[in-house]
């Protein structure tokens, strides 16, 4: 066990850059971490790590030892956490990334049931509207859209992300009714800047017959956030380009109608990501089984769907 313990801090270490990055996900300390590391290079009689202030960077050997071991070594913690599950049922720590308004709509109303399935899992919720390093970083699972799918992930498609244009009847009421996306060009829009590169993105529109063109709306406003847009298109402030999950409830309770019904964004897909293992921990098969059943029986892809 000593020796798997000392596999288990080299290769976190690996992953995340630092002895530091390790410890946190081992719940351990840096030194003790550290010292692990050493004990093993010295069995192996090999230096894994070149050393510096800001940056651990594997030796050649390192990196033939990290490819030789870390897919076993999952499968071997895989197993053991599976058959560590409170009688037979899957258990521990779930570390989920997701985003902040899309996850408080849509994924933590299904906690109840589903720790009343699955008792013996503690869930770690982290609500971000970024994406992670599922490896580096120690999630289980990751919802969004436009991952990068790195070696050692795969991708799970719950929902298209489609985007629409949508506003108050009212704001409608007293404007003629546009048909075609240059009908709008004029018309004030409250439109999304990215939390991430604080540009303001520039979609074209896609209609059924899968012609596109641009969309040009005049700026009035901009917001971070799709859910902040369609209460601001609410107030019938302009109109809004906004994700169909947040227009959806507006949508529905007539707040909110779509303008130019026939065009929307093709913005890709919503999906579950997780780290492909022949054998999967029993938490995430879990959530990730649960997950997809949910998003079936409430028919939130047709609901997400713009078409």
């Amino acid at each position: 066990m000593d020796n798997f313990s000392s596999i288990e801090c080299f290769v976190r270490s690996a992953e995340g850059g630092s002895f530091a990055e390790a410890a946190r996900r081992l719940s351990l300390t840096p030194a003790a971490v550290g010292k692990s590391v050493a004990k093993l290079e010295t069995r192996l009689g090999v230096r894994l790590f070149q050393r510096s202030t800001r940056r651990l960077n594997l030796t050649e050997a390192g990196q033939v030892f990290l490819s030789e071991v870390s897919s076993s070594f999952n499968t071997i913690q895989n197993a053991v956490a599976n058959l560590a599950s409170a009688e037979g049922q899957p258990a521990g720590t779930l570390k989920v990334s997701m985003g902040t308004a899309f996850g408080r709509r849509y994924i933590v109303p299904l906690l109840g049931e589903f720790l009343r399935r699955f008792p013996a899992i503690t869930p770690d919720w982290h609500f971000d509207n970024r994406q992670v390093d599922l490896i580096a970083q120690g999630f289980d699972a990751a919802i969004g859209g436009g991952f990068d799918l790195p070696l050692g992930v795969v991708a799970r498609k719950l929902a298209p992300a489609h985007r629409v244009l949508v506003a108050a009847p009212l704001y409608m009421a007293g404007c003629p009714t546009p048909l075609n996306p240059e009908d709008v060009q004029d018309c004030p829009g409250i439109l999304i800047r990215s939390p991430q590169t604080g540009r303001v993105r520039s979609w074209p529109l896609t209609n059924r017959a899968h012609e596109q063109r641009p969309l040009n709306l005049k700026l009035r406003m901009t917001m971070s956030d799709s859910e902040a847009a369609c209460v601001a298109a609410a107030q019938g402030l302009g109109i809004a380009l906004v994700s169909m999950p947040f227009a959806s409830a507006y949508l529905a309770d007539g707040s909110l109608v779509r303008v130019l019904p026939d065009w929307y964004v093709d913005d890709g897909t919503i999906s579950l990501y997780y780290s492909e293992h022949k054998l999967l921990p029993g938490k995430t098969r879990a959530f990730v089984d649960f997950v997809i059943e949910q998003f079936a029986e409430q028919q939130l892809a047709q609901r997400f769907s713009a078409l």
